[in-house]
């Protein structure tokens, strides 16, 4: 039995396409900047993005580090949602390699900071205080594309506020097809992005911090700190590469098929369905029947995140076919709730 695998849209395997590109792609050694792969794909989404330079790094979790250390020093502060993944999965990274503190803002169910308490949280200039120095924010979170007019009020209060503003836009291009606006759009605005390529684009590894050259620079001097540093990787360029030329626009199968299931879902007793965010869709069940739920859909081939949130989050990705989504509700119909 095939097993389908829900609990993250990291868990794609590589296209035979894609590992093509990868076997044809040209190499250098990125340290000292001679990949040429991985050149064309920083220099591809900079002008892509709108942005003047792009640092392809391991991953999202050390990209965001990157964009924090980049634009604050020790003993500054960066506002962030009191959910958002730089604060509560990111294993504190800002503070324990940066000395960056964060000043979390509880976010609003649509994924926003309500803008007057980011306003209120910023701290005055005085020597009892971290000095408040950055803006974060994630789109999409939780599967959520933030209100686009949210994401220019944002910009205006950080200018005003003299705040630089960076997006954790992990899975920035879902939030395109949400939006059905070209990624560049929502990123107009931002000192800085992160991009995760291994997500929903269903690369094996990688994403690319986006920002000015002198933020670049920076960001590059803390790779190399941070042991990010690597050689030959145009290999997993060429997949990024691949990922952004093919896997883009159908983003939104991933989307439909998310509807698919939240909409059978809907239909069993026992199950509340919160909602269905672009590739996500989040269910609660009673909490003591949870372990005997993990237990129930493994034996049917069906692997699930629990306990990670405080509901189950079941996300679609390029692995997951029609098929999939009629076994997992008929996985789910078949529990005794």
């Amino acid at each position: 039995m095939e097993t389908i695998d829900l609990r993250s849209d990291t868990v794609t395997q590589p296209t035979d396409a894609m590992r093509e590109a990868m076997l044809r792609a040209p190499v250098g050694d990125d340290v000292y900047g001679e990949d040429p792969t991985v050149n064309a794909l920083q220099d591809r989404i900079a002008a892509d993005l709108g942005f003047a330079a792009a640092l392809f790094v391991p991953t999202g979790t050390q990209g965001n580090l990157l964009a924090l250390m980049s634009h604050c020093e020790r003993g500054d502060e960066y506002i962030v949602g009191a959910d958002a993944h730089t604060y509560r999965f990111e294993g504190g990274g800002a503070a324990v390699l940066g000395s960056i503190q964060p000043q979390p803002i509880p976010q609003d169910v649509d994924g926003t900071l309500p803008l007057n308490l980011v306003e209120a949280a910023i701290k005055p200039i005085d020597p009892h205080f971290a000095r408040s120095r950055l803006l974060a924010l994630e789109n999409t979170w939780h599967g959520r594309a933030l209100p686009f007019d949210y994401l220019a009020s944002a910009r205006e209060l950080a200018t005003r506020r003299g705040l630089g503003l960076h997006m954790d836009g992990a899975r920035l291009y879902n939030a395109a097809i949400a939006y059905g606006r070209p990624a560049r759009e929502i990123v107009t605005g931002f000192d800085s992005v992160s991009v995760c390529l291994s997500k929903g684009l269903g690369a094996p590894v990688g994403s690319v911090l986006l920002g000015s050259v002198a933020l670049i620079d920076r960001a590059r001097r803390w790779r190399k700190v941070a042991g990010g540093g690597w050689r030959q990787a145009g290999m997993l360029a060429a997949a990024a590469m691949h990922a952004l030329d093919h896997h883009v626009e159908r983003l939104a199968d991933d989307h439909a098929r998310a509807s698919r299931l939240a909409n059978g879902l809907r239909r069993i007793d026992g199950l509340e369905v919160k909602g269905c965010h672009t590739n996500m869709v989040f269910v609660d069940v009673p909490p003591v029947r949870l372990k005997d739920l993990a237990t129930h859909m493994a034996a049917r081939g069906v692997r699930l995140s629990i306990g990670y949130l405080p509901s189950i989050r079941l996300v679609t990705h390029l692995d997951i076919d029609d098929t999939a989504i009629e076994r997992t509700i008929a996985a789910f119909a078949s529990f005794d709730y």
